[in-house]
């Protein structure tokens, strides 16, 4: 297996070139937010408000980050439950012009729609290696809503981010396909 390398912010033409089950390290900007600050950007969109940090072409990363420790950049940084965001995602794709999201565990039928509709990409980090993903992160700060602590939004920098696609935009959805292999060989 190959992997792919990629860096943000996200075009069309990277992410056509991305398939479900792609081991990929990404490198540039991403951004964090969980439910609370997504709560909040989805009443600005509703608004026809402005938000807080330009999201066409990046990438979301649903985390809600330790504190450093001292020389430290930042704390553990593990990847939260996706579903929890579903109910804002589409409308983050197809109005704010994000193009990918980072996390964990399955997505709803109208979030893979929009994946497909808008041509972008939802990735996992590995669930548990929370200390050792914070490590390919070089660089932290917080740009929105300090006031929600772990999670405020953050701009993150980072270097060969571990990665797997989970939905591409063509439909592929790495979870589903792994049901399926699974289902053929019980009926074996």
């Amino acid at each position: 297996m190959s992997i792919i390398n990629i860096t943000t912010p996200l075009t069309n033409d990277s992410l056509e070139k991305l398939r479900s089950g792609d081991q990929v390290l990404l490198n540039g900007v991403i951004f964090t937010a969980r439910d609370a600050a997504h709560a909040r950007l989805a009443e600005l969109l509703e608004r026809g408000e402005k938000l807080p940090v330009d999201l066409c072409g990046q990438v979301i990363y649903y985390v809600g980050p330790s504190p450093a420790k001292p020389g430290q950049v930042i704390g553990s940084a593990g990847p939260t439950t996706s579903y929890r965001m579903d109910m804002y995602t589409p409308k983050l794709l197809e109005v704010a012009g994000l193009k990918g999201m980072i996390g964990k565990g399955k997505r709803s039928k109208e979030v893979k729609d929009a994946i497909v509709r808008c041509k972008a990409v939802y990735f996992t980090a590995v669930g548990g290696a929370a200390a050792l993903i914070a490590k390919r992160i070089v660089k932290a700060e917080v740009v929105a809503y300090q006031d929600l602590g772990p999670e405020a939004v953050h701009r993150l920098v980072v270097e060969n981010f571990p990665l797997f696609v989970v939905n591409d935009c063509y439909g592929g959805d790495l979870y589903q396909e792994g049901i399926n292999i699974y289902a053929d060989t019980s009926v074996k």
